[in-house]
């Protein structure tokens, strides 16, 4: 099973079916685009206090 199993859904009614972090409306994508323009992992669990580390790690792993 991959990492990203458990923490990752994708459903069409939730945020027009983009990646998001079971639980939230928070997308894989916009995670990803955090990270890239250099927002630490840190920074992005205070700004988003029900996301994990092991969420980040997750949307990480998945293939887009």
């Amino acid at each position: 099973m991959d990492a990203y199993n458990d923490l990752i859904e994708v459903n069409p009614k939730i945020m027009m079916g983009k990646a998001v972090i079971k639980g939230t409306r928070l997308t894989v994508e916009m995670i990803l685009e955090s990270l890239a323009a250099g927002e630490s992992m840190d920074n992005i669990l205070r700004s988003y206090p029900r996301l994990t580390k092991e969420a980040i790690h997750a949307a990480l792993a998945f293939p887009m």
